[in-house]
């Protein structure tokens, strides 16, 4: 996929937008987007720069920036704060990129090595607070309220890591316990994105908070597929090595359901995981679970998912928005089919 070209980007998301001028608004915007994008990345220093446009310049769906420009589409998507929003919500998740992999010690992201694989932990440590402080001087401009909102958000992605690296409790269900975490970390971002762009567009709150609601499931439909196709997909299609939770001990819905699974064949794999992978025993297990009744388990949790954010959005006005809308939600679906 073309980074630069945000028509590959609609593309490579599989929305069949059926009405033309709506894909030619979104094309706009996601071209301002970028542009805005790239200028808000811009540092005096070179080397900063440089770091900072990394994951930019990497590519990605822009998943979240579509979700503010069509949640905007509710109201009136042409008011300024709306690309704007989308800009800052998009450095915002890029952030918990770098972070991200430097607490996975990934090796990968997008398709390139990923920064700290490149420079360093604390060049990747350092550069994701730039792009949040980048982010937040972004969203002051919206106002108090988005401010606010963004930083509550900013606040739930940080308790949903913390969670997921505590680990459950004696008395949480692993299951839900993961759930907890993914609405956290990746469904309220989403979540944000519908918001956000739904109120900077005017659009009466009953409506934003159906978006809201839409937003933080398909979230957790579209991180319950990621980590499927951790097991299920390759890295040419997904951008990362798969196993890569395997090998880093990411709990993840495919390996707890495994994990709590009564399937006598399953049992080789559940001793797997009952440790910490060795490299040699990941090619075992991500050939156990791709052979098991795991991961039809997992797609049914994404259907479910993609259909409760359908229906949360049943009360929006009929039109080309809702309809892609709703085929997001099966996107999300398909991608792991």
């Amino acid at each position: 996929m073309d980074a630069t070209d945000p028509q590959a980007r609609l593309d490579a998301l599989g929305v069949n937008f059926l009405d033309a001028e709506l894909e030619s608004s979104l094309h706009a915007d996601l071209t301002a987007v970028e542009a805005q994008m790239r200028e808000a990345v811009r540092s005096s220093y070179p080397f900063l720069a440089e770091t900072s446009r990394h994951l930019v310049q990497a590519g990605g769906k822009r998943f979240r920036p579509l979700l503010v420009l069509l949640a905007a589409q509710f109201g009136d998507p042409a008011r300024p704060g709306v690309v704007k929003a989308a800009v800052a919500i998009e450095l915002t998740h890029l952030s918990t990129l770098y972070h991200d992999d430097v607490m996975d010690e990934a090796r990968i992201r997008r398709g390139t090595d990923s920064a700290n694989a490149r420079w360093t932990n604390t060049i990747a440590i350092l550069t994701g607070d730039f792009l949040f402080a980048r982010a937040s001087e972004i969203t002051a401009d919206l106002g108090t309220d988005a401010t606010r909102i963004l930083a509550r958000t900013i606040a739930l992605l940080c308790e949903g890591q913390i969670r997921e690296t505590v680990g459950p409790g004696e008395d949480d269900e692993p299951v839900e316990h993961y759930l907890q975490v993914v609405a956290e970390k990746t469904g309220s971002l989403i979540a944000t994105s519908a918001r956000l762009g739904a109120m900077l567009a005017g659009a009466d709150a009953g409506t934003v908070e159906m978006l809201a609601s839409y937003g933080e499931k398909i979230g957790v439909a579209f991180q319950i597929s990621d980590d499927l196709l951790d097991v299920v997909g390759s890295a040419e299609e997904f951008g990362k090595t798969p196993g890569t939770d395997l090998r880093e001990g990411i709990a993840t819905l495919p390996t707890l359901l495994a994990a709590r699974s009564s399937d006598l064949s399953l049992r080789p794999l559940q001793g797997l995981l009952a440790a910490p992978l060795a490299e040699a025993d990941v090619a075992d297990a991500l050939t156990a679970l791709r052979g098991s009744s795991v991961v039809e388990e997992a797609r049914a949790e994404v259907q479910l998912w993609a259909d409760d954010a359908r229906a949360a959005i049943a009360g929006l006005p009929s039109g080309p928005a809702k309809d892609a809308l709703e085929t997001l939600a099966g996107v999300v679906v398909t991608r792991v089919s």
